[in-house]
């Protein structure tokens, strides 16, 4: 079995045909046509590769040499270490000529073990900013083939797809098997049925849907590459279908797994693209809310709180039409929490503490998931205020849900706060704790 790729300077290489040595070697070259001296080794590089080290910025701009990686300089201050590293993973442009195979890169992807992987922040970039800039191509004529795609077979896959994702948290962790298979049927439908108008527009907005959700499931199991290929689909799908709400909820998609990743600036680009592609209210709540995350994280106070008096103000909005599919779980729980959250990384540790219990008070049962994260974020939230007895209960809870759901993204959150526990190792059940997630 090959071993997973667990940093982006690996992969340039791997794309690149180049070991350690080469790369240093190549390195000492860019730097003596300057003058200078590269420093770099082999052993320095497997440093950077393994997270021990970051290069310097002069070490960085080495790299984007064009006889190294030949990167734009620019990229290597706008995007940061490692997100500016170049990589083939290039998205291909929005088009229907081009949607069937961007459907099966996708399905291909679902097998990678390219754990680390996700699309650079330049590629996001371009990706966000051709959806706004371009509308969905007039479908002229069906696609050839001797499958029929007519409405009925159509309103099974649909009914099934909404089955099985409108299954408690606890239960859709064993269906992706079916989802997955599912995805593919609409795939060879697309690919070689006979549909015409509306019955192939249904497909591409089902391979959407279908794409969007084996993308969170990928995304829940910390394979960020596979999720980032099935959005793209998604993305894709949505285009062909002239489905500009759906499209917003994809870059949305893209953005949340941006912040997660500790890249809030990526995120906040790809919000602004899909602030512009939606009107309905909860879905402009929705893009503000995750929007007003991302500066929180970015320490850009004022912004922060704009978007969230924008969020609170579209989620009172009474709408004549129901909210769009993707975001119509979207709730006052979830922006009382993520309005904790925000006040909590701008350091209101109070007021933080007060939304999120208000905001876990009003979850609904079945969004065991989203209760688990929301769990996490109050843990780190009491925490921080030293109410570590507290933290233990509330730590443990979220593990135990993260353990039943099966989302290894929710047990890893949890892992990253025994950092944070170890000073208070004499507090009764904090040691044994620390422990259990080390085992995690």
């Amino acid at each position: 079995m090959d071993n997973p790729i667990r940093h982006p300077l690996a992969y340039a290489r791997k794309v690149n045909d180049l070991s350690q040595n080469e790369l240093a070697h190549l390195l000492d070259r860019a730097a003596r046509k300057r003058g200078l001296r590269s420093g770099a080794d082999k052993t320095t590089i497997s440093r950077y590769e393994r997270w021990l080290q970051r290069p310097n910025r002069e070490t960085q701009l080495l790299m984007a040499d064009a006889e190294v990686f030949d990167v734009p300089v620019a990229h290597v201050d706008r995007y940061g270490w490692p997100d500016w590293l170049p990589g083939s993973e290039i998205p291909l442009p929005l088009g229907s000529g081009y949607t069937v195979q961007v459907l099966r890169d996708a399905q291909k992807a679902a097998m990678d073990r390219r754990t680390f992987m996700t699309y650079s922040a330049a590629a996001l970039a371009g990706l966000g900013a051709q959806w706004v800039s371009i509308e969905p191509d007039h479908l002229d004529s069906a696609l050839s083939g001797r499958t029929t795609a007519d409405h009925e077979l159509i309103d099974w896959l649909e009914d099934t797809s909404r089955k099985l994702t409108g299954l408690p948290t606890e239960q859709r962790q064993h269906t992706i098997k079916m989802m997955d298979a599912h995805l593919e049927t609409v795939t060879d439908l697309i690919e070689g049925g006979r549909h015409t108008g509306a019955s192939t527009k249904r497909l591409h907005g089902l391979a959407a849907s279908l794409s969007t959700t084996c993308g969170w499931y990928r995304f829940d199991q910390g394979r960020h590459y596979a999720a980032g290929k099935l959005w793209t689909a998604a993305l894709h799908s949505s285009h062909a279908a002239g489905d500009r709400d759906f499209g917003a909820g994809v870059l949305s998609d893209f953005a949340y797994q941006s912040n997660w990743l500790g890249q809030p600036n990526v995120s906040v680009d790809q919000l602004g693209h899909a602030i512009t592609g939606t009107n309905h209210p909860t879905a402009r709540s929705l893009l503000f809310l995750r929007r007003a995350r991302a500066y929180a994280a970015l320490g850009e106070r004022s912004l922060c709180y704009r978007d969230l008096s924008e969020a609170e103000t579209a989620l009172s909005a009474q709408p004549v039409d129901p909210a769009p599919n993707w975001c119509s779980w979207m709730s006052p729980a979830d922006l009382a929490v993520d309005s904790g959250q925000c006040l909590l990384d701008l350091g209101q540790l109070d007021d933080a503490a007060a939304k999120m219990r208000e905001g876990l008070s009003l979850l609904p049962k079945a969004r065991d998931k989203t209760r688990g994260i929301f769990l996490t974020y109050q843990a780190r939230g009491l925490l921080q205020s030293r109410q570590i007895e507290h933290a233990l209960a509330v730590t443990q809870e979220a593990l135990e849900l993260a353990h039943r759901i099966g989302a290894e993204r929710c047990v890893a959150q949890v892992r990253e706060l025994a950092p944070a526990f170890k000073p208070y190792r004499k507090v009764t059940g904090v040691d044994e704790f620390i422990e259990k997630l080390r085992a995690a």
